[in-house]
């Protein structure tokens, strides 16, 4: 019972977090953003989050009571976001050789994929989940039967597994089709810089017509490409091109 309160917890503040990004990303591209790993509308680092200080508050009850002092709390979740933002960001970039965000351009990162200002701003959010949102929830679990909240934990469940083997098998697709276009483009490309670019520019024209409505999402949303490290300098950079060619076609 208490694992399906959590997992209904979970796809709730995943699907918050994803209404944010989007919003947020939408207002700084000045266009729509679909913001995500997933197909769906959630983006599952948040609700972790949240999930994990949730249950970190419920063991510890010193946490949550009233005399425990705000700082604490920001404390807490300014590296607990940190330490979550890292992992992740390191994890993806090893299964997919990409990064969904970049800090590089942002003052007191570390490689890219935390910085200061941001666990900053995640640490403040933090401090108004414990107080506010995570009590909130907590008293809504009273109103909804056992039963239910099993059944519709089930499902969504299954709604998430889909929609994750579906995301997975779509990104590992893309990655197949981008690895086809650089060893084309490979086989096509002169010495000269200026073909080596006029010939990533046709190829990604040519390609970018064959990625699926949801790879060219997934490709929308990453933020930086990572080639592998056994690739050659000269590869790896003809590969960034490549990539960055495809997402101008989008």
């Amino acid at each position: 019972m208490l694992i399906a309160q959590y997992f209904i917890e979970f796809i709730f503040y995943s699907f918050l977090g994803w209404v944010w990004e989007s919003i947020y990303c939408t207002a700084n591209e000045k266009k729509w953003a679909d913001r995500g790993f997933l197909f769906g509308p959630i983006c599952p680092i948040y609700g972790s989050c949240v999930v994990v200080t949730s249950i970190v508050f419920s063991l510890f009850p010193a946490l949550s009571d009233p005399s425990f002092p705000i700082w604490g709390i920001f404390i807490i979740c300014y590296i607990g976001s940190a330490v979550a933002e890292f992992g992740t960001s390191w994890v993806l970039e090893k299964r997919f050789h990409a990064r969904w965000w970049d800090y590089s351009h942002m003052p007191l990162n570390i490689q890219g994929r935390i910085c200061v200002p941001v666990s900053i701003a995640f640490g403040v959010a933090g401090v108004l989940i414990v107080k506010y949102l995570i009590p909130f929830v907590t008293d809504a679990r009273a109103l909804f039967n056992p039963y239910v909240t099993v059944f519709f934990a089930l499902v969504l469940a299954m709604i998430f597994g889909a929609d994750f083997a579906l995301t997975e098998a779509s990104l590992n697709a893309l990655l197949k089709n981008v690895e086809e276009m650089h060893q084309e483009f490979n086989a096509r490309a002169q010495d000269n810089y200026e073909k080596l670019a006029s010939k990533t520019e046709a190829l990604a024209q040519l390609y970018s017509t064959r990625l699926s409505f949801n790879q060219k999402r997934i490709l929308g949303n990453m933020k930086k490409y990572i080639p592998e490290k056994k690739l050659s300098l000269e590869l790896a950079e003809s590969k960034q091109k490549l990539i960055e060619h495809l997402k101008s076609r989008l």
